[in-house]
């Protein structure tokens, strides 16, 4: 059974997202103590974390850095701010997924469901070779040598799928689908922003070209 961690100060709200995740198979775990939530969250180490961006002691969008540098626990933000801003942040720190309340109780299922989906995805591969680059599925890593690169769940995905049809344009709409899982849940900032990361850790081992972009096409792997 996946274990989802709820991190939300409003408690009645703590329990509605409990009793509707245990009613749908998941064990939920409500964090209580905010002033340790990275110790607790590392403790507890959940399948995936409903992240709240307004919480005592530490803002959301903090706590997913300081956790980013610890651990790739799929992460789905969660705010009542209708914010472009707030949403790019998020993703560029991490986060795998993002809702804004107040949300339909099916549609974040679904939203959970399709981030386990494909992180689990992820692990059952286990490395991808580019040039002398290596990538650690399982891991998250590039490796090049003695260097070692973090990337983010959705990142690893748009290089796999990009890794995997080599030569040949991808689509903006192939990779949306790709990490969202259904085209309903589109979302064209975040996946800017996500390739805009990788191309970045690319960059930090010598590719800085390796993703070429097609304008008004999608993507290619050269």
């Amino acid at each position: 059974m996946n274990k989802i961690m709820i991190i939300e100060d409003d408690i009645n709200i703590s329990k509605e997202l409990a009793k509707l995740l245990e009613n749908n198979n998941y064990e939920a775990i409500i964090l209580k103590d905010f002033k340790n939530a990275l110790q607790e969250i590392l403790n507890v180490n959940p399948n995936l974390i409903l992240l709240d961006i307004n919480i005592p002691y530490i803002n959301g969008e903090k706590l997913l850095q300081n956790l980013r540098k610890e651990t790739n626990i799929p992460v789905i933000m969660v705010t009542s701010i209708n914010s472009q801003v707030d949403e790019a942040l998020s993703i560029s720190y991490g986060a795998d997924d993002y809702i804004t309340k107040p949300y339909n109780p099916n549609i974040l299922l679904l939203r959970i469901g399709a981030v386990l989906k494909r992180c689990q995805a992820s692990y059952n591969q286990k490395e991808l070779i580019y040039k002398d680059l290596k990538f650690d599925i399982s891991k998250c890593l590039i490796k090049k040598g003695d260097v070692e690169i973090e990337l983010t769940k959705n990142e690893m995905l748009i290089f796999s799928y990009l890794l995997t049809h080599q030569n040949r344009i991808v689509s903006r709409d192939e990779l949306m689908t790709i990490l969202w899982d259904n085209a309903e849940y589109i979302n064209e900032n975040a996946l800017t922003v996500n390739i805009s990361r990788l191309r970045s850790k690319l960059k930090e081992v010598g590719y800085q070209d390796a993703i070429d972009t097609r304008k008004g096409i999608g993507y290619i792997l050269l």
